[in-house]
């Protein structure tokens, strides 16, 4: 969410960030009147508002002299003009609430504003590559893609998965299941002993407020899996209209929903909404090993085989609640802990800094960690972080305390996968694939395998 007294006293500013996302000239100058104007008529009303409840006290006390002076006519007046103030003031806080409600909608649905060291850019084309770790493997046979092992080693079945499910579904069996679980388990024990963050195990179904405090409503709701509860919603209807409450059974159908997580990114940056935290526990820092799930609408056609995108998978998330000024170191040593996953897998892949035009709606600036899979012969992303300055705690009304007490500020959030669990269990598959089929598994996940060293054929 942005504020909205920036936008009025940088709109120049503002014109130019909505121009590196990509707004087209005419679409920005439209945007920019109708946030100015919105603010012009909320900013009125509360000026009409302040006056009459200023004139309401003055007429109140006015009430109390008039009638120590026995000055009965006066009192009645005066009375009829405080009537009158109500009816006016009752009207001006409707309008308040309505042009705010406008106002606070049109600014949900703008992206945030890059950062300037940001490169300008279109797509994905435009992003600038920051560095590299390790090298190609040579094989000595022509390397395979991840579904063409695991089908062949009998221990993924997209066919079955597809009957039970639909598409973008997979089963895994034997020792791919327990691999997959290995990596989860050795990324959170990393994460948690040697990168110092807390492990929380979230809900996996939140609250309407909760998704769109880090942006995926309203702009995303295709995105997203909901989940209706239709005999609980009908009995809480039923109560609100029993009590003749047209309001309630408004409120009741605007949070009947549920929705199943995209990513734990959700409920654990909003572990810190509507609070007021102290600085001297910042940074705070969370992890979490969970299902996500995502609809993929605009992926039709996108990796129909195998696992790159699916509507449900395992992810391991970081996030971090920071200070302003923690947020940029913050956000070099996030990216380091999901590097150093990789690396201790000993995986070909590379960081690359993502253009203005290609960053997420939340974001400020991202790193994407993209990995080397033989099998497609191509860098694929198994993990972006991100810092989103103010943009999520706007939404979340999530704020610190400064340490010397007087100050309040709202936090500044970060996220980061680390790291994306099928796409590093599809990156282990091809990249430690042999010339048999089979595959080697990496020292650093072994001891999660019970020693384990190779993945063969289920019998």
């Amino acid at each position: 969410m942005h504020d909205i007294k920036w936008i009025r006293d940088h709109v120049e500013a503002f014109d130019r960030s909505l121009a590196r996302r990509n707004v087209l000239e005419s679409d920005r100058r439209s945007i920019i009147d109708q946030l100015l104007s919105l603010d012009a008529r909320r900013r009125a009303v509360i000026g009409r508002l302040e006056q009459a409840q200023a004139r309401r006290n003055a007429a109140s006390k006015e009430i109390g002299e008039a009638k120590k002076g026995r000055d009965e006519a006066r009192a009645q007046a005066l009375m009829a003009e405080v009537a009158g103030l109500k009816t006016t003031i009752q009207e001006a806080e409707a309008e308040e609430r309505e042009v705010v409600e406008t106002l606070d909608g049109a600014l949900a649905e703008l992206p945030n504003m890059p950062l300037d060291e940001v490169p300008d850019g279109k797509d994905e084309h435009d992003n600038v590559e920051h560095h590299r770790f390790g090298a190609r493997r040579n094989y000595a046979f022509t390397p395979k893609q991840h579904f063409e092992l695991g089908e062949a080693l009998r221990l993924m079945d997209f066919e079955t998965a597809a009957k039970l499910s639909g598409a973008r579904f997979v089963v895994l069996k034997g020792a791919l299941a327990r691999l997959e679980r290995a990596l989860t388990q050795f990324m959170l024990d990393l994460h948690v002993t040697e990168h110092g963050y807390t492990e929380v195990a979230p809900p996996l179904m939140v609250r309407d407020h909760v998704m769109y405090g880090t942006g995926q409503l309203p702009k995303f709701r295709d995105d997203q899996f909901v989940v209706t509860n239709d005999s609980e919603l009908r009995e809480m209807v039923g109560k609100a209209a029993a009590t003749s409450d047209p309001g309630g059974i408004a409120l009741t159908m605007k949070d009947r929903s549920r929705w199943l997580i995209p990513t734990a990114e959700v409920p654990l940056t909003n572990l810190a909404r509507e609070q007021i935290l102290d600085e001297a526990v910042l940074p705070l820092r969370f992890t979490a090993g969970t299902p996500c799930f995502r609809a993929e609408a605009g992926a039709a056609g996108k990796d129909t085989r195998g696992m790159i995108r699916q509507h449900q998978f395992t992810k391991v998330e970081l996030v971090s609640i920071t200070t302003a000024e923690q947020s940029r170191d913050e956000h070099e040593r996030m990216l380091a802990c999901a590097e150093e996953v990789l690396r201790r897998l000993d995986l070909h892949y590379r960081v690359v800094t993502l253009c203005a035009g290609d960053m997420g709606f939340a974001s400020q600036k991202t790193f994407d960690i993209e990995v080397w899979l033989p099998g497609q012969g191509a860098f694929r992303e198994i993990s972006s972080c991100s810092v989103c300055g103010e943009f999520q705690a706007r939404r979340m009304d999530a704020r610190y305390r400064s340490r010397e007490g007087r100050a309040i500020h709202y936090v500044h959030t970060l996220n980061g996968s680390g790291v994306a669990v099928g796409r590093a269990l599809i990156a282990v598959m091809e990249t430690y694939q042999e010339a048999d089929g089979s595959i080697t598994v990496p020292d650093a996940l072994q001891p999660y395998l019970r020693g384990m060293t190779r993945i063969e054929k289920a019998a």
